[in-house]
């Protein structure tokens, strides 16, 4: 069975998934999907991941993106 972007199980096949969609939308079933866990599913990501990002980062490749930033900031004030 196929897997969506957070492991959740989804139907193989068209029919399948239209009639599970179908059930979620009657209310037959509940929806398994991170979403229902609400903001505080969200905020634990986002929490932690610039820090992981910025700690699997070089400084070379930090200051590249910073200057890349920057160049964008300034063409975009028009100076």
């Amino acid at each position: 069975m196929p897997k969506g972007p957070q492991g959740q199980k989804r139907p193989a096949d068209v029919v399948a998934n239209a009639v599970r969609v179908m059930q979620i939308a009657t209310g037959q079933i509940e929806e398994e999907t991170p979403a229902s866990q609400g903001k505080a599913y969200a905020q634990k990501g986002g929490l932690k991941g610039g820090r992981a990002r910025a700690k699997s980062l070089t400084a070379e490749q930090r200051a590249e993106i910073a200057r890349v930033a920057a160049e964008a900031r300034w063409k975009k004030s028009g100076r």
